[in-house]
């Protein structure tokens, strides 16, 4: 049986587990640097920067969501979602289209304009699940990170 239930401040080392679960997917661990305490003062205080949702499998921590809202020149408010990510034993059973219409939902309540996200060009499951939502996956656009810390 599929849950999901919004995370609280007792779940951050489990939010940073699954994170860096991802990023080892990802073929990228090394570039986790975010801290405990990072999380706690931007996501678990007053006005939080960002919302994450974890997703039970038989009441197994197996999957997460994590978005915030940007606003867009051309299109207003809109959902980011961050990272949504299902450990690879429980894939296709169902949970990330639960995590994501959760999400989808979320951003409809929040009176968003629709939802952006990322996908690594390899990772072909997730492009052809992103696809059975009609998601436009956009190649002309190239991605711009500047590190100041």
């Amino acid at each position: 049986m599929i849950s999901i239930r919004r995370a609280e401040k007792s779940d951050i080392n489990d939010i940073i587990s699954l994170v860096k679960e991802l990023a080892l997917f990802e073929k990228a661990p090394q570039e986790v640097t975010v801290t405990y305490e990072d999380y706690l003062i931007n996501g678990f205080q007053d006005n939080p920067l960002f919302e994450c949702n974890l997703a039970f499998y038989n009441e197994e921590l197996v999957a997460f969501s994590l978005w915030y809202f940007r606003f867009s020149t051309w299109k207003g408010k809109r959902l980011y979602l961050e990272d949504l990510y299902v450990k690879e034993a429980y894939r296709g059973l169902g949970i990330g289209k639960t995590l994501l219409n959760t999400v989808i939902e979320e951003a409809k309540l929040s009176n968003c304009t629709g939802l952006m996200w990322q996908v690594l060009d390899w990772n072909t499951p997730a492009i052809e699940f992103y696809k059975k939502y009609n998601a436009t996956l956009d190649g002309e656009w190239i991605n711009v990170n500047l590190n100041i810390k």
